[in-house]
């Protein structure tokens, strides 16, 4: 249905369309003539839901920094995992990791080979040389926000110390190829697998960033790998995860079988990843959760 210009914005902000995204849906036009694919009009967020966004975000990442402050050798990732749900519970907002799809616990712990979706356990006891991601995602008032850290417990090797700071390079790499009206997500996967293999490193294929904020994972899926020149076009208003799970070894991994959910290494190499949210701005972009 075509706008008329004293019509209400069709992004949900209240004004009118001329106020608003008319001049924006016009960029969109020429660029999709011009081959460009970009992106639907449900993908691009209004100033109120970036607001809620940010809100949720708050929690999140002060979780995060919580579990920084605690976190140490001889814990259990069920206690990290009860520290987030506290924490989050606390200031109002709602683990969103909890029940998702089955997910049983409000946060996930990836310990040294385990890639993603970790599942928190009394029976995992962190110790000196492990490498762990935790992973949260917290929804407040209807909007989601979504990172994960590495921690370094005690002294690690220097191995693990170079994957975990290489893995955060890309993820900044990644971050400096956006902007808006210029580049694509092809190239964020592409500069984030010319740094991982640089460094000797591979990038998982089958888990990637992603939309996120009025659901936790929304359009588009976000390729750590690719081509530059390729995927959609990065334009303002977009809210997206870039989240690199780089490995030591091989790219190959596999999902435990008895829970269904922990995805490991194939040849039991150490993986790490580092994940933001991120606001595709006018200018450039802003990191939302970290």
């Amino acid at each position: 249905m075509s706008l008329n210009r004293n019509d209400k914005c069709w992004c949900g902000s209240g004004l009118k369309y001329k106020k608003c995204h008319v001049d924006f849906d016009e960029k969109l036009k020429k660029l999709r003539q011009q081959g460009y694919r970009v992106p639907t009009k449900h993908i691009i967020k209004n100033n109120e839901q970036i607001e809620g966004i940010r809100e949720s975000a708050k929690i999140n990442n002060g979780l995060l920094d919580e579990i920084n402050k605690k976190i140490r050798a001889g814990m259990s990732t069920e206690e990290i995992n009860t520290i987030a749900h506290e924490y989050t519970v606390s200031r109002g907002g709602t683990p969103a990791d909890l029940n998702y799809n089955g997910f049983p616990k409000s946060i996930c712990t990836s310990v040294n080979d385990e890639v993603c979706h970790g599942i928190p356990s009394k029976h995992t006891i962190l110790k000196e040389g492990d490498i762990i991601n935790v992973d949260a995602t917290t929804m407040l008032n209807g909007y989601y926000s979504d990172a994960s850290r590495m921690f370094k417990i005690g002294k690690v090797s220097d191995e693990a110390k170079k994957l975990v700071d290489v893995t955060k390079e890309c993820l900044y790499k990644g971050i400096d190829e956006i902007k808006p009206w210029e580049t694509c997500l092809g190239d964020i996967g592409a500069v984030i697998q010319e740094h991982a293999e640089s460094n000797g490193y591979s990038v998982v294929r089958e888990f990637g960033g992603h939309g996120v904020g009025i659901a936790i994972h929304e359009e588009p899926f976000v390729y750590h790998f690719g081509k530059r020149g390729t995927g959609m076009l990065l334009v303002p208003g977009m809210v997206f995860t870039i989240e690199p799970m780089i490995n030591g070894g091989s790219h190959k991994i596999f999902v435990d079988k008895k829970n269904g959910w922990t995805a490991l290494t194939a040849d039991g190499a150490l993986s790490a990843q580092w994940e933001h949210t991120l606001l595709v701005t006018e200018d450039g972009v802003e990191i939302i959760s970290k």
